[in-house]
């Protein structure tokens, strides 16, 4: 079983990730493991990767492609994963519908397809508020939310105890910046997979429980016989 899970920046999708990613068996695979692991690898692929990367350009969507079709390898066949793994949780891919495209035919070629498409949607000015109180740990990459879901020590992360910083792009014109993009990017999108009955939407504006609880419910449904 393989699942997208889709949200602008600020929507939640790595914090649901990380709950839904284990109670379905799947293996959360968000965009920056990719090209971390495909780098840290020190393939061919992940070195084509690291050259766009440090440049500071966008990686192709052909190489992004071929990356997540070589880490469906592994989740497919067993390779480098846990017992019992069900499928992937993509979290941050596709972005395009090239990618989209492309990830359709690497799962074909596996005689698999995707399940469900889940849309966390929260309102645009919501977006932004979460975004301006958004906290990182720049050790272990630990997202947090001043309001919403801060740390248990303030200032301190969780996971490795690293002192929390706030992205240099997360001032309100920057913000600004990347919501006018997400949007312009995401309506054919959701508009692909609208059309192949996959995607359903979820409303991300209440609390972390009860969005988990929308997601699991329409996971659930869409993957059911």
């Amino acid at each position: 079983m393989h699942v997208i899970l889709m949200g602008a920046q600020g929507a939640g999708k790595g914090t649901q990730a990380e709950r839904l990613a284990p109670r379905f068996r799947l293996v959360h695979l968000s965009t920056g493991e990719l090209f971390r692991a495909a780098v840290a690898g020190g393939t061919a692929l992940g070195q084509l990767a690291k050259g766009y990367l440090d440049s500071g350009e966008l990686v192709p969507d052909e190489v992004t492609i071929r990356i997540v079709d070589a880490r469906l390898t592994d989740i497919v066949d067993g390779t480098h994963v846990a017992d019992g793994v069900r499928g992937a949780l993509f979290d941050g891919f596709p972005r395009t519908s090239t990618q989209a495209e492309g990830l359709d035919v690497a799962l074909a070629t596996r005689g698999e397809r995707i399940a469900a498409v889940v849309e966390i949607d929260v309102p645009r000015e919501q977006l932004a508020r979460r975004l301006s109180g958004r906290l990182v740990c720049p050790v272990c990459g630990a997202t947090y939310q001043i309001d919403f879901n801060p740390p248990v020590q303030e200032g301190v992360c969780d996971r490795c105890g690293s002192l929390l910083v706030q992205r240099a792009d997360d001032t309100p014109e920057a913000i600004g910046r990347r919501l006018d993009i997400y949007f312009a990017q995401i309506e054919p999108l959701l508009a692909y997979y609208a059309e192949r009955g996959l995607l359903t939407r979820v409303n991300g504006d209440q609390s972390i429980d009860k969005v988990t609880k929308a997601l699991v419910s329409a996971i659930e449904s869409a993957a059911s016989p």
